[in-house]
C-alpha cells in the first residue's frame, strides 16, 4: 500500500518548526508492508492545499495531513476540505464533549475560539482525538482512495495514528501478506563494517526477507522484515535468521528487541537489583535525562550531579584538585574520581560519569571538541575510555550519553 503525506503550515516553510510528523509515519508504518512514496509541505493556502492533495490522490490509495486544524485564523485545512469533498459544516457533539472533557481535565476554562473546533464537514467520519482538541477527520473520495486529516502536534499525531488511525486504515485496506519483523540493536561496529562482517548471513536471505540498517550514533538498529501468505513459514524463519545473527555477532549485540539504550540498562540494573546514578559534565545531566524519560525508572534511578565547573567535581564528588591541575578535567583519572564519588553520594552501586569538550569551542590540539573521558563503575569493577566524537555541539553530547550508556550495560553483563 502506498501513501501520501501532506505536511500544512507557513511555519514550517519558514523554518520555524521542523517537520518530525512524516519521519514517524514513515518509520511506524514500514514494518507492516506500507510505503511513503510522496511527502509535500505546504503552506496555509487554499489553492496550494488543493494542489497538493490532487496530487498525493494521483500517487496514492491512502493521503495523510497534518496540520492547519487549529483554533486561529491561519488554520484553514478544514474548510478545504469541506470544498474538496462536498458537505457543510456542522457541530458534532461527541467533539464538543471530548474538548470539555480535556478541558476540564486540565483546568482550563473554555473559550468560543476552541469550541469551534467541535465544528467539522458533514462529509467526514470523525475520530475522536484523545490527547487533543482539534479532531482527526476522515474522508473517502471513492471506495479506492481514503484521506485522513490529523493534528500538526506531534504528539497527537503520533499518538492518535498508532492508536486509532492506522489501525482503521488497516482494516479499511486488508493484505493477503502476513508481515513479520524483528530487531537486533547492535553495538561495535561501524554500519560499513557490519555489513561486511554479515555479508554472508545477509546474502542466504531468501527473496521475502529484508534486513534495514538504521544507524545512530553508537547504535545499529538492525531491523528484518519478511513478508509472504505463509505466516507459519515467514514467522519461522524471521526467528530462525535472527537467532543465527545473533550467534555471529555475539557480545556486540545489546538486545534482540527494540530498546534504547536506556531501557537495555534498566532493564540490566532490576534483573540484579542494581541501583544507579550519573556524575556529568559535558552531558549536563543528558544521561540522567534518557534513564528518567522511561516510567517507573524511580526504582533503579536514585540520582545525578551535574559537576560542570571543577568546584563541584572537587567539593561534591571528591575529585582531587592536583589530579585536575596535572592532568585537565577532561581526563581517566578525573572521570575514574567522579563515579566514584557519584556511588558515595547517591548510594548507588553502578554510576556513569562523563567530562569532555562538547564546542563549538574549547578545544586544543592535544583534546580537540568532541573529546570526552567516560567512565562507568560497579562496585569495584570499572570501564573507562577517551572517546572522539564529531558533529555538532547536541550531536556529541547525544554520543557521549549513548557510549555512557553502551559501557555500563557491558559492566554489568561482564
Amino acid at each position: 500500500m502506498n501513501v501520501s503525506i501532506i505536511v500544512i503550515g507557513d511555519e514550517l516553510l519558514i523554518g520555524q518548526v521542523t517537520d518530525t510528523n512524516s519521519g514517524w509515519i514513515a518509520r511506524h508504518i514500514a514494518p507492516y508492508g506500507w510505503e511513503v512514496n510522496d511527502v509535500q509541505t505546504v503552506g496555509d493556502n487554499p489553492a496550494d492545499i488543493t494542489r497538493a492533495i490532487d496530487r498525493a490522490f494521483e500517487l496514492s490509495q491512502v493521503v495523510l495531513t497534518t496540520g492547519g486544524l487549529g483554533p486561529t485564523k491561519d488554520d484553514i485545512t478544514k474548510e478545504v476540505l469541506r470544498r474538496y469533498f462536498g458537505g457543510e459544516m456542522i457541530t458534532d457533539p461527541a467533539v464538543t464533549e471530548n474538548i470539555h472533557e480535556i478541558f476540564n481535565r486540565r483546568g482550563i476554562k473554555m473559550n468560543p475560539l476552541t469550541e469551534a473546533q467541535a465544528i467539522v464537514p458533514s462529509s467526514c467520519r470523525v475520530i475522536q482525538n484523545r490527547v487533543g482538541t482539534a479532531p482527526i477527520m476522515w474522508f473517502e473520495r471513492d471506495a479506492d482512495h481514503v484521506l485522513v486529516s490529523m493534528p500538526g502536534v506531534p504528539f497527537e499525531t503520533s499518538t492518535m495514528m498508532a492508536e486509532a488511525v492506522f489501525p482503521a486504515l488497516r482494516e479499511r485496506f486488508p493484505s493477503p501478506v502476513h508481515i513479520e519483523h524483528a530487531v537486533l540493536m547492535v553495538t561495535d561496529y561501524t554500519e560499513s563494517a557490519l555489513a561486511m562482517k554479515i555479508a554472508p548471513w545477509e546474502d542466504a536471505l531468501p527473496p521475502y526477507l529484508h534486513l534495514a540498517y538504521l544507524p545512530k550514533p553508537g547504535l545499529i538498529r538492525l531491523r528484518l522484515d519478511g513478508h509472504h501468505e505463509d505466516a507459519t513459514l515467514v514467522r519461522d524463519e524471521v526467528g530462525r535468521r535472527i537467532e543465527a545473527l545473533k550467534e555471529i555477532l555475539g557480545p556486540a549485540v545489546l538486545a534482540d528487541s527494540d530498546l534504547t539504550p536506556a531501557e537495555i540498562l534498566l532493564k540490566e540494573c532490576r534483573e540484579r537489583g542494581v541501583t544507579v546514578a550519573t556524575a556529568e559534565s559535558c552531558t549536563g545531566g543528558n544521561i540522567a535525562h534518557e534513564l528518567t524519560l522511561i516510567p517507573g525508572a524511580s526504582d533503579v534511578v536514585n540520582g545525578g550531579i551535574i559537576s560542570y565547573s571543577n568546584e563541584v567535581k572537587t567539593r561534591v564528588l571528591g575529585v582531587n584538585p592536583a589530579d585536575i591541575a596535572t592532568h585537565g578535567a577532561v581526563s581517566i583519572p578525573v572521570v575514574r574520581q567522579m563515579v566514584a564519588g557519584a556511588c558515595r553520594a547517591t548510594a548507588s552501586s553502578l554510576a556513569m560519569a562523563t567530562s569532555g569538550i562538547a564546542g563549538p569551542g574549547g578545544g586544543t590540539a592535544e583534546k580537540p571538541v568532541g573529546t570526552v573521558c567516560i567512565c562507568a563503575r560497579h562496585g569495584d569493577k570499572e570501564v573507562y575510555e577517551t572517546a572522539k566524537f564529531n558533529g555538532s555541539r547536541e550531536r556529541i553530547i547525544d554520543s557521549a550519553t549513548t557510549r555512557a550508556l553502551i559501557l555500563a550495560i557491558k559492566l554489568l553483563r561482564s
